[in-house]
């Protein structure tokens, strides 16, 4: 039966390319439209060399294609693209949605051998605006009709690529308020989060959460050093966790260490590596921090701590602009600024617990009238239909 809020995709096959199923916001994107593609009768194909979110993908109705799509190799990407023009032919696709270059690159060679619709989502602002570089991004641009995570990213679709403004429509993620919602949260789970971080029943401290994968771009050096120029009187009630795959970045990590020694924070920083039950890690936690050096696309992480009624912190640029709303449900500090994160701590943490929650209840409010799952699986399957339905 399909859900009578959506067009009806009834005996159309979609297939949507990422390179893998980790537990990032455009991978989780993918998981949320095969749901919602099946949902309105349609057959969901993720071509993908899977990951952690597999299980998820299956629950959610949609079959996994394995292939790996990652490779930036030219040669790959031509060979990916004969071997997805056969897949377009073996299980009579009707539209490819692809979520990130490499494999678009094929994916988008595919399409126009045979005639098949073909959508992009520009999940990122991507580094580099000239020479092979940008032709690379260009392919992001290339859809029938290209989707923005933001209204940020829109803006920047069209400076960088000169890509007409009907081309692109703007839908923001949504957040699966099913899943992240405060009340729902048992004291089991809140429990289980506190003994993998070793945080005690009666630890009084505020906890400060910095989710999001060990990259550099995402600021965990810059929260190190926020807290390191607070005072050890501010410090000594705070407790920092940085909570994210380092995939690999071994070397990072080591440096976020080294760096949380030599300022000796040893006692107020923990790194405790990938989290598999995110509602509850919000639900733990009093301050939700996401400094990313460079612009977030949408920013995920405020819009579900906002869900979970958390007071957030955020870099001043990106699309997380248009999310946390400035006094009301966080605050927005200067990018790439240690003074003007730690300035952010001690406006929020300095109010009263009272107006804490309360800025925490204005965020939960402001996102589920604005970033629902819902709106955006709705929006994203009139482009299907509007390309499939001319």
């Amino acid at each position: 039966m399909t859900n009578r809020d959506w067009p009806d995709l009834s005996g159309k096959t979609i297939m949507q390319i990422i390179p893998d199923l980790a537990a990032g916001g455009a991978e989780r994107t993918t998981v949320e439209m095969a749901e919602a593609i099946t949902g309105s009768g349609g057959r969901a194909l993720v071509l993908s060399e899977g990951g952690r979110l597999e299980r998820a993908l299956a629950l959610a109705g949609g079959e996994l294609i394995n292939m790996k799509v990652s490779s930036k190799n030219p040669v790959t990407i031509r060979g990916n693209a004969k071997k997805i023009e056969a897949l377009i032919t073996e299980h009579s696709i009707d539209l490819v949605h692809a979520r990130s270059r490499a494999p678009a690159w094929s994916a988008y060679t595919a399409t126009q051998r045979t005639q098949t619709p073909f959508v992009t989502t520009y999940h990122g602002a991507y580094s580099g605006v000239d020479g092979l570089k940008r032709r690379y991004n260009s392919v992001m641009a290339k859809g029938d009709l290209v989707i923005a995570n933001s209204a940020w990213t829109a803006a920047h679709v069209v400076a960088v690529h000169e890509l007409s403004a009907d081309k692109i429509v703007t839908i923001p993620r949504g957040v699966d308020f099913a899943a992240f919602d405060p009340e729902i949260i048992s004291s089991d789970r809140q429990y289980a989060i506190q003994q993998a971080w070793n945080i005690a029943d009666d630890d009084k401290r505020t906890i400060l959460l910095l989710p999001g994968r060990l990259t550099s771009w995402k600021g965990q050096k810059i929260a190190i050093e926020a807290l390191a120029t607070l005072s050890g009187q501010e410090r000594q009630n705070l407790h920092l966790v940085l909570a994210g795959d380092a995939q690999g970045r071994t070397k990072y990590v080591s440096e976020l260490e080294d760096a949380i020694l030599q300022n000796h924070l040893g006692g107020s920083i923990s790194i405790v590596g990938h989290c598999s039950d995110m509602p509850a890690a919000y639900a733990v936690a009093d301050i939700i921090l996401a400094p990313s050096t460079r612009p977030e696309a949408f920013g995920r992480v405020a819009a579900e701590a906002s869900a979970m009624a958390k007071p957030v912190i955020v870099a001043d640029h990106g699309g997380q602009r248009e999310i946390v709303v400035e006094g009301q449900t966080g605050t927005r500090a200067e990018p790439g600024s240690a003074l003007g994160l730690a300035a952010g701590i001690r406006m929020i943490t300095g109010l009263p617990k009272a107006a804490q929650n309360e800025m925490g209840k204005v965020g939960k409010a402001h996102v589920r009238e604005r970033f629902s799952k819902k709106q955006l699986q709705t929006a994203t399957l009139a482009v299907y239909a509007r390309l499939l339905n001319p």
